[in-house]
């Protein structure tokens, strides 16, 4: 009975807070929208290739999206195209670090989301 690996993740938030982090996700981590079943909630389903990796959920009525709390540091995504990347969260404002995986050579870039979730995009040691 083996994990296979990670299927997705969900961020739950008001509709204006989701709308930021579609536009986050897909114009600047490059994400892109596809099918979603006909949930009861609102929301989107976006995809790395084939794979829906983020689920944006709209908060149900009354229903306060929780605080960042315990010990979730960020999600990381796999790319390619250092430069581009940069180029574009330099374009839309998105302050971020970059560091090397020691003995690795891979490139990281760090960065936050507009609800403040952390995000790492994994470069090749090549696109250093």
């Amino acid at each position: 009975m083996p994990t296979l690996g990670l299927d997705h993740y969900n961020l739950r938030a008001p509709r204006p807070v989701m709308a930021a982090l579609r536009a986050f996700y897909c114009e600047v981590v490059g994400l892109t929208e596809g099918p979603r079943p006909p949930l009861e909630s609102f929301g989107h389903w976006l995809y790395a290739g084939a794979q829906a990796v983020l689920h944006l959920s709209e908060t149900r009525s009354g229903e306060a999206a929780p605080a960042p709390a315990g010990n979730f540091d960020h999600a990381a995504f796999a790319c390619r195209g250092r430069a581009e990347f940069e180029a574009r969260l330099a374009q839309q404002g998105v302050p971020y670090r970059v560091a090397r995986v020691p003995g690795s050579g891979e490139v990281q870039i760090f960065c936050r989301d507009p609800a403040g979730n952390g995000v790492e995009l994994n470069f090749p040691a090549a696109e250093a």
